[in-house]
């Protein structure tokens, strides 16, 4: 067929990502239909019956082989929405993944007053989305975010740039809280917590073949970061400040009872996602 419809398109990318084991064929191929050609999944359904030219034909079939050998789509299109905001990713960032928002709407009931200023660090901030979206929500808060990776780095730099917040974050590269000279009032991390097994037998090759492992394994056992997170977050806290972590589902008890032992008198708390699982330690200092 030498210029195929966006219907019939849509019908044999569903067809090839469902046998590559895909998750979500029918998403995934109107994510990569849309993007080749440059037009939003709406514009897809209005014009089933619209040609495409070579070019974009061609583009389209090189995705799609991408996306058979389970490379994230969101890597295939550069982009990936978070908290209702779109950041920019590459294979140098951990994908923001829905299951995080639970530390965005922790943290924003924090503050007495979201317009007080408020010093925050985000350790690990890979894309920077955490970061970011701190900055939109809580204008008045300055905010440090750290990251070992300078390619994540500069992710997060055109991350911040493109949402007008660069000028309210200051970007470190270093490992943890090291850089951070002086205590602050919030510390808020995404750190890698998969163990090396859990990653070498995860079921999907996406995580597994794609994303940094730098950004997802956290040692033997997955609770090497924390530990140290924990270690220095102690130091760096200041008195009524407040130390958000996300954590595997697996994870609840240990990282509490490791908590505990280093803020003894603070209060610890697990909190769940949408899904119930444990997803998120809470230190109140």
């Amino acid at each position: 067929m030498s210029n195929p419809t966006v219907h019939y398109l849509l019908k044999i990318a569903y067809q090839r990502l469902a046998e590559a084991g895909c998750d979500t064929p029918r998403l995934d191929g109107e994510v990569l239909l849309g993007h080749a050609l440059q037009q939003e999944r709406t514009w897809l359904y209005a014009n089933f019956n619209t040609s495409i030219a070579p070019s974009q034909l061609n583009l389209f079939d090189r995705l799609l082989q991408r996306r058979e050998q389970r490379e994230p789509v969101a890597y295939l299109v550069g982009h990936k929405e978070f908290y209702g905001l779109e950041f920019e990713v590459s294979s140098a960032v951990l994908i923001p993944r829905p299951e995080t928002e639970l530390l965005i709407e922790t943290a924003l009931k924090i503050p007495k007053n979201p317009k007080s200023s408020l010093s925050i660090v985000d350790v690990g901030t890979g894309s920077g989305c955490l970061a970011i979206t701190l900055a939109k929500h809580l204008p008045m808060a300055s905010i440090s975010a750290i990251d070992i990776s300078p390619d994540a780095l500069q992710i997060a730099r055109q991350n911040a740039t493109r949402h007008h917040v660069n000028s309210q974050i200051i970007f470190y590269q270093g490992d943890l809280l090291q850089p951070i000279p002086h205590a602050v009032e919030m510390i808020v991390s995404n750190p890698p917590y998969l163990s090396r097994a859990e990653l070498i037998t995860n079921v999907y090759p996406e995580v597994g073949h794609y994303e940094p492992a730098l950004a997802l394994v956290g040692g033997e056992d997955g609770l090497a970061i924390i530990r140290q997170l924990l270690i220095q977050a102690k130091e760096k806290l200041k008195p009524n400040g407040t130390l958000l972590v996300e954590i595997g589902f697996t994870q609840g008890q240990a990282v509490a009872q490791l908590a505990q032992a280093h803020f003894p008198n603070d209060s610890i708390e697990i909190k769940q996602d949408l899904a119930g699982l444990d997803r998120l330690l809470v230190v109140g200092h």
